[in-house]
């Protein structure tokens, strides 16, 4: 029951994360997105319009004008500590990776280190609210417009013309036998391309939900991680298969704390 409840809110934290990014959707696009039948599309904004967070019209939703400052707060707590965690990590003068993920992305805020140069494919860091002392290459390349994010070879080609520190990359899934994977083919390339650009450490960013789970398409390799970033409701018998491989773990509270309020 405890993975069926994870499950769900992790779709629905995703689904509100897309209407908050474009506006309005499409029940068709977004069950294309998410790979999930348009009836669980529908029942999952029925259930978003009940806490009204949303307001539905005929085929499609957006955000109300006020909602609610707490939504999801069991799975959306974990990654902004995640995130926060993250950028911790981030030192004077480094250059970084920061792929599509949204949980990546959220740790542009918390960076406190100076004169900090992060490269990225992900369109959102345009919007994103990041400090005075933080500079956003974005790679360019072809807008994914549901999730904002830069693909093709033209990101790709940029990428691989530049090298960074360190890359805070996120997945959709996390496994002993298949390493880092996404659900979409056209991020393999640019997950990958990242990687092999970095000249010390690869964080993977992974919220509990994620870990021991398969995806379609794998961007990297248990031995090209150095840091897993997870929460404390991650499964211990997993963390402790991944420490036997030589990967760093840390765990962030699962729980909102005054100063993350």
């Amino acid at each position: 029951m405890k993975n069926s409840r994870d499950i769900v809110d992790n779709r629905r934290t995703k689904l509100l994360a897309i209407i908050e990014k474009t506006g309005d959707v499409r029940v068709p696009d977004i069950a294309s997105h998410l790979n999930v039948s348009e009836i669980t599309v529908r029942r999952d904004l029925q259930y978003l319009e009940d806490q009204r967070i949303i307001e539905r019209y005929y085929g499609g939703a957006r955000i109300r004008q006020s909602k609610p400052k707490k939504v999801m707060s069991d799975i959306m707590i974990c990654r902004e500590n995640i995130a926060r965690e993250a950028a911790s990590f981030v030192s004077d003068g480094d250059t970084i990776f920061i792929n599509t993920s949204s949980t990546a992305i959220e740790m542009l805020k918390y960076i406190t280190a100076k004169d900090v140069t992060v490269i990225t494919n992900n369109g959102n860091a345009v919007v994103a609210q990041k400090p005075y002392g933080v500079r956003v290459i974005l790679t360019g390349g072809e807008l994914y417009n549901v999730k904002g994010t830069l693909v093709g070879e033209f990101a790709k080609n940029n990428i691989m013309r530049v090298t960074a520190k360190n890359a805070f990359i996120g997945c959709a899934a996390f496994s002993l036998e298949n390493g880092m994977m996404s659900c979409l083919l056209n991020e393999v390339d640019l997950n990958h391309a990242m990687v092999s650009r970095t000249t010390e450490d690869v964080f993977l960013l992974a919220d509990h939900t994620k870990l021991g789970k398969n995806s379609s398409f794998t961007s990297c390799s248990l031995s090209e991680i150095s840091y897993l970033i997870t929460d404390d409701r991650a499964p211990a018998d997993f963390l402790e298969s991944i420490k036997k491989e030589g990967i760093e773990v840390t765990c962030v509270s699962s729980v909102q704390e005054d100063s993350a309020q």
